[in-house]
């Protein structure tokens, strides 16, 4: 038998095989496999890089942050695989979890120590608050929104921040029992800042925060104490949800 003949003979020979497979085992059951999980890591890890590359990214302590916090358990399960791209993303309630860039800028602005204890005010899905958790002592964070401040402190406590405490309330007035802070961030924007933010803001220490109407785009501004001033530095146009309650009243 020449050897094109027998090359002729082994592809009948698969092709019946693969015939007989399909009819002991249909494909309908293949379909019904579950797909394989994102390898969510590396996603993280490529994202993080992303941003180091960016130069958005560039303190080791921050960096690490954002490889050790799983963004994709602070969204919601049918937009995790997005979890990871440079993009705000919905969380219920009418609000959204800030693209990563905005979080690693603005923590990057706030210059985080580990003795600091920071207020955040707007916990959302509590990503921000848990990025900070792995560098600072204490993140005291408030959210208006009663849904998103119990969700928040549920997952927070859920995956151990245990240097993370939750308040539901209105941020406007800040949390004068745990001031002053060493650092002060705000992730929705009041239309002007918050004088009680300004007192609980510690010599020398950083507020970075969005201020600007309520529908359109906003100024975000780094606020340095010094010297019991304040010193402001406009960083980036940005667009946040609004600040409500007090901020809202005329």
């Amino acid at each position: 038998m020449s050897w094109r003949r027998l090359g002729i003979l082994l592809t009948v020979v698969v092709v019946m095989a693969v015939g007989l497979i399909l009819v002991f085992f249909p494909r309908s059951n293949a379909t019904e496999q579950e797909t394989p999980s994102p390898n969510y890591r590396q996603m993280r890890l490529a994202m993080v890089q992303a941003l180091v590359n960016a130069e958005i990214l560039q303190t080791e302590s921050v960096i690490k942050a954002m490889q050790a916090t799983r963004r994709h358990l602070f969204v919601p399960p049918e937009v995790r695989p997005l979890a990871y791209l440079d993009t705000p993303l919905p969380i219920g309630e009418d609000q959204t979890i800030s693209a990563p860039s905005i979080v690693a800028k603005m923590t990057e602005l706030l210059k985080p120590q580990k003795e600091h204890i920071v207020l955040e005010v707007g916990t959302g899905s509590g990503y921000q608050a848990a990025v900070l958790a792995h560098i600072v002592k204490h993140v005291y964070t408030i959210e208006i929104v009663e849904a998103l401040a119990k969700s928040a402190a549920q997952r927070l406590a859920r995956l151990r921040y245990e240097n993370v405490t939750v308040k539901c309330g209105d941020g406007y007035q800040g949390w004068p029992e745990h001031a002053p802070f060493g650092g002060i961030i705000v992730t929705c924007a009041p239309e002007e800042i918050p004088q009680p933010l300004v007192e609980q803001l510690k010599e020398g220490g950083r507020m970075v925060i969005p201020v600007g109407p309520e529908s359109g785009i906003q100024q975000l501004y780094l606020l340095e104490k010094e010297g019991g001033s304040m010193k402001q530095t406009a960083i980036w146009l940005v667009r946040f949800v609004p600040m409500t309650g007090e901020a809202q009243q005329p």
